[in-house]
């Protein structure tokens, strides 16, 4: 089963990185790997103007040439692939790693890409709908015998998996609007949103919302890992408003911090080398650790 909940701060690699190669994929992985990371997650962009790989075929495959690093989807887009096969393919893609998978959701936040594919576009309303009932029909085929669900935007009837998980497999839902943050505090195991993309401030508002709705729906808001991908560049000067964490290896560590400070347990530090990651790895991640412990910035700290 995944070890990324409890008390401990976890750094993962790859994520919202794009423009590569699959033998360049496998390096990263590879190299988070044996330098210490916790996770890589890759991200599902079919319809590209940028070279993509599709991300369960390729984390199976990364799953045979990891040893001990975590996997995950970062975020898999919904309107792609019907829920039951997403469940049957987790499940496998878990069993052959050895426990190591993630599953991170998303309703889908790009409509041309859907067009694109001449799958259906959803509303706002119909895409929480959606996974709603996406996440009640997974789960339902991990942990029953027999799944029937008639929901609005999918349905199973009297489907099952054969077999089913060992254990209970995360998901994490990469969530932004109220909705959906409701959504994620009542029923995800983790919430995961890009930091560069609603900014600090927005980032701990959304997160008090989620750790409410958790209380609302009768759940310990400990429970969720708050984890969020972050772009970082090593090397030009901070620029506010980029999205980035950019800056000396001492001012990456300053903004870094805050991030943790706001409540995250999981930061997704998103680097294109295997250069990046190595400096990441031996001059930032341990200083990290190393203040937080120092100035009381317990990871398990939920507001």
């Amino acid at each position: 089963m995944s070890g990324l909940f409890g008390s401990r701060l976890v750094f993962g690699a790859g994520g919202a990185v794009s423009g590569l190669s699959a033998s360049q994929t496998l390096d990263l992985a590879q190299s988070a790997d044996d330098l210490g990371y916790d996770l890589f997650s890759l991200s599902d962009h079919l319809h590209s103007h940028r070279p993509t790989v599709e991300p369960l075929a390729t984390l199976s495959w990364l799953a045979g040439q990891t040893r001990r690093i975590e996997l995950a989807t970062n975020v898999l887009a919904l309107p792609y692939r019907p829920p039951a096969v997403v469940a049957k393919t987790a499940e496998t893609l878990d069993r052959l790693s050895g426990g190591r998978f993630v599953l991170g959701l998303g309703g889908g936040g790009y409509d041309e890409e859907f067009r694109a594919f001449g799958l259906p576009e959803r509303t706002p309303g119909q895409k929480i709908a959606g996974q709603r009932e996406a996440i009640g029909i997974i789960r339902g085929l991990w942990s029953n015998e027999s799944t029937t669900v008639h929901g609005r935007e999918f349905s199973v009837d009297g489907a099952r998996i054969d077999p089913r998980p060992e254990h209970p497999i995360p998901i994490w839902l990469g969530s932004y609007g109220p909705r959906a943050l409701a959504l994620t505090g009542e029923l995800a195991d983790g919430w995961l949103p890009s930091v560069g993309r609603v900014g600090l401030d927005g980032a701990r508002r959304m997160r008090e919302s989620v750790l409410a709705a958790a209380r609302r729906a009768g759940r310990d808001p400990a429970a969720i890992t708050c984890a969020c991908n972050v772009i970082v560049r090593i090397g030009p000067p901070p620029q506010p408003g980029s999205g980035a964490v950019t800056g000396s290896v001492a001012q990456v560590i300053d903004q870094l911090l805050e991030i943790v400070a706001v409540g995250f347990t999981a930061l997704l530090l998103a680097v294109p080398t295997v250069a990046e990651q190595e400096v990441l790895a031996r001059e930032v991640i341990p200083v990290v650790r190393g203040e937080v412990a120092s100035r009381g910035l317990p990871p398990t700290h939920v507001g």
